[in-house]
């Protein structure tokens, strides 16, 4: 069993789990004291590259990274460093986050995306229910009815769907279903290894009005550079600020404004 398909496995028994512990009319009662969402696509565009700030407590590849961070601090730092949006894990088995670190950070005032393996209605329903702004679709993760599904969902909520795509014909896939934000992954789910030119293979596949976003690798100012004049709008950065001494002036550094 490869790594995606044994985190698809627990996910959607934690779903299962989920509905019954809130049932739906539960996460629609709980809409009702939602905030509007922030608009996470708008505070990506504009002048330059945006930088996205992930906040995660470990990973699959790597392992744990901080156990311990206290999300609503780590999310301030990145406001500080002068982060455009924030990323939040909220997988917690693998990734050991949960949607309470995503509450944590909604004080910060930073657009949030709920980063997680999204497969289900419900989980769109609960990501807007825990204030999320925009939610991560995985095109290697869905067939194509469930991926048209989910952003239509997305779309009545008003959260922005960040779909992932890892290739030319995920690229297809998502943009046959609609998606406007296109998120090039370039670590494979499959076997984690990086590809660090993915953004620049696909991005002439993506279109002038659609937001493209690089996933994973991202660690200096030269890689931002490079994805810049590769075509992205955004990057998207998480070990490497979870793991900084400093990470509001690491995203500084990135940004260019060190």
């Amino acid at each position: 069993m490869d790594h995606l398909t044994r985190l698809l496995a627990s996910t959607r028994a934690r779903v299962e789990e989920s509905k019954i512990k809130v049932p739906v009319e539960g996460l629609e009662q709980r809409l009702a004291s939602v905030d509007r969402p922030r608009g996470f696509g708008d505070a990506l565009r504009g002048g330059g590259i945006s930088l996205i700030a992930e906040i995660k407590r470990a990973t699959p590849s790597r392992g744990v990274l901080n156990l311990g961070l206290d999300a609503g601090d780590l999310a301030a730092s990145y406001s500080l460093g002068g982060a455009a949006a924030l990323s939040v894990l909220t997988e917690p088995d693998e990734f050991r986050g949960s949607l309470d670190d995503l509450a944590a950070t909604r004080a910060v005032g930073l657009p949030t995306l709920r980063k997680d393996f999204i497969i289900d209605d419900y989980q769109v329903l609960e990501s807007r229910a825990a204030d999320a702004d925009a939610i991560l679709l995985i095109v290697r993760a869905l067939e194509d009815e469930a991926l048209s599904s989910l952003l239509k969902a997305a779309e009545v909520l008003g959260l922005d769907a960040v779909v992932e795509v890892h290739d030319a014909p995920e690229l297809d896939r998502a943009l046959q279903a609609g998606a406007s934000i296109i998120a090039v992954n370039h670590r494979d789910l499959t076997t984690f290894r990086i590809d660090p030119d993915r953004t620049a293979k696909l991005a002439p596949g993506v279109p002038d009005d659609a937001l493209l976003i690089s996933l994973s690798g991202v660690e200096s100012r030269d890689d931002v550079e490079y994805l810049e004049s590769a075509g992205a709008d955004a990057v998207l950065v998480g070990e490497s600020l979870v793991l900084a001494h400093d990470p509001a002036e690491k995203v500084r550094e990135l940004l260019g404004r060190a």
